[in-house]
């Protein structure tokens, strides 16, 4: 078993994977960008990739959004610029998005 090395497994670091798929990097960015397309897609904004279809599940896009506001707030002052700003256009944006989708 691979033994943790902050926040990346040592296997990850050294390309040994056992998933020979090539994964994204794991990052800050990359996390938010996650978080964010999972809102759009409870949002009924983008088709859920593994039926095809556009569903709005308003609750959990609402607990997805209290997540991404609940890590600006945690991360404030530990973020450089370009994570700060994405955050907050991508929070500003599924916020804007959820209330739209709740008319």
């Amino acid at each position: 078993m691979a033994q943790g090395d902050g926040f990346i497994m040592k296997e990850a670091q050294t390309g040994k994977s056992a998933c020979k798929n090539a994964l994204p990097r794991i990052d800050f960015s990359s996390f938010i960008l996650s978080l964010y397309s999972s809102g759009l897609v409870q949002l009924g904004i983008v088709e859920d990739p593994s039926t095809g279809k556009k569903t709005k599940n308003l609750e959990i896009a609402k607990h997805t959004i209290d997540m991404i506001a609940m890590l600006q707030e945690k991360t404030s002052g530990n973020l450089n610029g370009d994570e700060q700003n994405l955050l907050k256009a991508l929070l500003s944006e599924l916020r804007i998005a959820y209330v739209e989708a709740r008319s």
